[in-house]
Order: C-alpha cells, then sequence, then structure tokens
C-alpha cells in the first residue's frame, strides 16, 4: 500500500487529464495530480484544491518518489509509445498498479510481452482504459460469448459531433506515412493505409469506413482468442480520398519538417472539443463476429462522446482498483472487468443487430 494518496492523475494538464480531473474533483475524490509543467499542474491542483508533485517521466528519483506514494497510476500522458514504459517500470519498481488511456497498438503489445515481469512485481497494467479500448474490447468480448466459434472479428466506430484533441491529433501527425494494421491468422499485419473500405449503419444509415491501426488490433485477441481482426472507423469523403490516393501528399506530410509545421499549427490552434461539444455528442460502436461456418452475430453501442467516455471509464477502473479488483498482470478491460463493465457506464446501451439489415460490404 502506499504512504499518502489513493492514486495519481499523471499528465492531468493535458486536454483528457483536465475532463478526468474535473470528473474526479466532482465526485469528491482527491487524486495527486502529477506532470513536469509545473505552472499547469499548480494551477489545477488550486483550482481542485488537490495535492500536486512534479515529475518528469526521466527523472527516475522524482518520478519514483511520486509513484510510490500512490497505489494506482492512471497515465494520461501521451505520446505513449514514448511515455508508456518508464511509468510501467517505475510503477513496477513502487508496486502501484498501472492504468493508462492508450490506443497505440505497440504500446499494448510492449505490455503484453511484459506481462511475466508485471506478474513478479505484483501489480496489474491495464494500458486502454479509456475510449481506446474499453467499449470496442468489451464488445468484442461480448460477440465472442454469443459465438464462441468465432474467427473472424470486425469492429468499427462512428464519433457524431465533438472533435478531436491536441493530443490525439499529435499522435496521428505523428503517425502519418506508418500505414494501417490488422490481424491475420493470430499475427499483426502491417498494411497499406486505407486497406478496405465499408459501408457500416451505425445510426439509422449506411457510412463509409476504413481499416485504421486502432487498439484492438492488439488487444482483442488476448480478450477473445479471436485470430483475424480488423477495425474501422467512419470518416468524410475527404479524409477518404487521402487516404486511398493522394501517395504524393502523404510522402510531402511525412517530412520532418512538414510534420513539425503542422505540429505547431495543432499547439497554436487546436484544443479539443467544448463542454458543451461533448455534452451533446455521443459514439457508435459497432461489432461483427463469423465462424468458418457463416454463422454470424453483430451488435452494436451507443455510448456518450469519447473523451468524456474516456474519463468515465478510466475513473471506473481506478475505483474498481481502489476497492480491490486488480487482476495481476496485463489485462484488457474485459478480461479484468468482463463484457458487461462498459455498460456501467451511465448513457450507454448495447443493442444485438440483425446481419442482413446492418451491414453493407463495399
Amino acid at each position: 500500500m502506499s504512504n499518502g494518496y489513493p492514486f495519481m492523475i499523471y499528465g492531468a494538464n493535458g486536454y483528457t487529464g483536465r475532463i478526468i480531473t474535473q470528473l474526479a474533483a466532482e465526485r469528491g475524490l482527491k487524486p495527486l495530480l502529477c506532470g513536469r509543467n509545473q505552472a499547469a499542474i499548480a494551477e489545477l491542483a488550486t483550482r481542485y484544491k488537490m495535492p500536486y508533485e512534479i515529475a518528469s517521466l526521466d527523472d527516475k528519483a522524482a518520478l519514483d518518489d511520486a509513484v510510490l506514494s500512490v497505489d494506482v497510476v492512471l497515465h494520461c500522458a501521451g505520446p505513449f509509445a514514448q511515455t508508456a514504459r518508464p511509468m510501467l517500470e517505475s510503477c513496477m519498481r513502487n508496486k502501484a498498479h498501472y492504468l493508462d488511456i492508450t490506443g497505440e497498438i505497440g504500446v499494448f503489445e510492449m505490455i503484453a510481452a511484459l506481462d511475466d515481469d508485471i506478474k513478479r512485481s505484483g501489480i496489474m497494467a491495464l494500458p486502454g482504459a479509456g475510449f481506446d479500448v474499453v467499449p470496442t474490447d468489451c464488445l468484442a468480448a461480448y460477440l465472442k460469448k454469443r459465438l464462441p466459434t468465432a474467427t473472424q472479428l470486425t469492429l468499427a466506430f462512428a464519433g457524431l459531433g465533438g472533435g478531436v484533441s491536441h493530443g490525439t491529433a499529435s499522435t496521428m501527425l505523428q503517425n502519418i506515412g506508418r500505414g494501417g494494421a490488422v490481424r491475420q491468422n493470430g499475427q499483426i499485419r502491417v498494411v497499406p493505409d486505407a486497406f478496405k473500405t465499408r459501408m457500416i449503419t451505425f445510426d439509422q444509415k449506411a457510412v463509409q469506413t476504413v481499416t485504421i491501426p486502432w487498439g484492438d488490433v492488439s488487444t482483442a485477441f488476448y480478450s477473445t482468442g479471436i485470430p483475424n481482426i480488423e477495425v474501422y472507423m467512419a470518416v468524410s469523403p475527404t479524409i477518404l480520398r487521402f487516404l486511398e490516393g493522394g501517395s504524393f501528399l502523404k510522402w510531402w506530410a511525412k517530412k520532418n519538417w512538414v510534420k513539425n509545421m503542422l505540429q505547431k499549427g495543432l499547439d497554436r490552434f487546436l484544443n479539443g472539443p467544448s463542454d458543451q461539444q461533448r455534452q451533446k455528442s455521443k459514439s457508435i460502436v459497432w461489432g461483427e463476429v463469423r465462424d468458418l461456418k457463416g454463422n454470424s452475430a453483430i451488435a452494436r453501442l451507443t455510448t456518450p462522446e469519447g473523451y468524456t467516455l474516456t474519463a468515465l471509464t478510466a475513473l471506473a477502473a481506478v475505483e474498481k482498483v481502489l476497492s480491490g479488483k486488480a487482476p495481476i498482470g496485463f489485462q484488457t478491460p474485459s478480461t479484468a472487468y468482463g463484457a458487461d463493465f462498459i455498460l456501467e457506464i451511465k448513457g450507454t446501451t448495447r443493442q444485438d443487430i440483425a446481419a442482413k439489415r446492418d451491414i453493407q460490404i463495399q
């Protein structure tokens, strides 16, 4: 057990971290706020009357001092490809359970590969405790229960309203030109951008979707054992044209100086959707499983807007850990808390769908 505080929000001053901190305050929770930006962290701590520490992820001693004072770390500072490992290693050294809100396949795979070390340290490591990947992971596990013989899993999602945060846009920018990913015969395979497209009905009408390297390409395999997995996202015609064609544009966007220029624009102009936008928006997650005999099952989740849902699911997971529900080792949301975990979130509904009415393949 810790010497001080029940849990830490690391990266509390980021867009999503601020939403989580505000929600924690509304629930009467007093997490330790932590990050490397002293002015921003101190301002938040003063506003919400919460304790805080300043620790950079590359300052091992300071980070260990902060982590040693808590039972659980909720890690919210991306890009997680750069930040997850030092925080996880500190959690293992200091016996603090680790949760994060990543959606990055490489991070899930890195943590899964460290499962034996994590178990020896006696902690739980649950990456993807937000919109990436709680709703999709729970839906995948639910569909696997409906069709235990499934060999193919397809997931898709659409955000209705809302927008993109600075951190999410930055991660997307850094991944330009790296292609997509699917799982085939149990192995993750790198594929071109817009590897496949598909028309899927989310809310009354069919919309265009395209494969993306979403976290479930990694996590759904550990949750369900299904060897073939694809994840799709609803996109506008403009974005689809860029992904499908535009090889020159993508080549241009891969240049470091172009990325740096675009990053400066994000830093200056993009903050993320407002509270009002998030309140008026929702997300829909769709999933289908099939087996070798042609049997299938389809279901759909309707949830709060993605950033709002991230705050709700992340804090719900933290509260479960604090109550003693922390299975040791690498976990996905559904292996830790079951397929119905997502239904504990207010504003979430799940519906079974007849396949012939819900899917159109392009």
